[in-house]
């Protein structure tokens, strides 16, 4: 960066390079906080699954979570510095309880990844703000559209997809899941086979045999609570015993 000393002080300010260093840096964030998070879609249902690393042994392990509730039907899984991403949780809460008061119904998983992605945008452009060091992987089960999963960056850029990934490990996380959904639309099979197909895509980069408390998972289009038929289209968080269920149903297929 010889001649250029100083253009990485200000996030407005673009090297002759045409990059903004601040950006790169909160990019930097995501892998620096070394958890790897994998988000897949289904034909019925979307996943998000995260490490889960407590790191220290006197610290409440329920205190300690990346996957985070947005609205009843939009869930989200953030990677990267998890003080930003609180922030970044509490103005997406607030955005999509407001659209509720004003529209009557609930956010849509895109319309809430755009106006995140906006925000973001913003953080590049102002000198006085910073860009959060924070990816979101948002899912939802759209009346419309059927199974959502959207991928919001620091730098504003938003997109949907069928599978990706964040954190250290991300490309090794792209490779695999690319060759399992060769030719396809989405992950096929049960919400059970999905969720599989996202612990096997941990455990097979990060070259990890999981237990049920490294872990942790968000889904859509699950089963219900309660016991009763159908699928539940609020997100919520899944329980240890049920990880531990897939857990020991991926070492039976082994």
């Amino acid at each position: 960066m010889s001649g250029s000393a100083g253009i990485d002080r200000h996030i407005t300010i673009f090297s002759e390079q045409g990059r903004l260093f601040q950006v790169e840096y909160a990019f930097k964030a995501i892998t620096a906080a070394n958890i790897t998070s994998v988000g897949v879609r289904g034909k019925n249902c979307a996943v998000v699954l995260s490490q889960k690393k407590v790191p220290d042994k006197l610290i409440d392990p329920s205190s300690v979570s990346y996957v985070f509730k947005l609205s009843s039907s939009v869930g989200c899984v953030m990677t990267g510095s998890i003080a930003d991403a609180r922030s970044a949780v509490s103005r997406a809460r607030s955005e999509a309880a407001d659209f509720k008061y004003k529209n009557g119904y609930e956010m849509p998983c895109d319309v809430l990844a755009k106006r995140i992605a906006n925000i973001n945008q913003v953080s590049t452009q102002r000198a006085y703000m910073r860009p959060l060091g924070v990816a979101a992987t948002m899912i939802s089960l759209d009346s419309e559209f059927g199974p959502q999963l959207y991928k919001c960056d620091p730098a504003g850029y938003y997109v949907g997809y069928k599978a990706t990934a964040s954190g250290p490990k991300t490309q090794e996380a792209l490779n695999y899941l690319e060759r399992k959904l060769k030719g396809k639309d989405c992950a096929e099979g049960s919400w059970e086979e999905v969720v599989e197909l996202g612990i096997s895509t941990l455990s097979t980069v990060l070259s990890v045999d999981f237990k049920k408390g490294e872990l942790e998972i968000g889904i859509v289009g699950g089963p219900k609570t309660d016991g009763s038929e159908g699928t539940d289209v609020e997100f919520r968080a899944l329980t240890e015993d049920e990880i531990d269920e897939r857990l020991q149903a991926i070492a039976d297929k082994d």
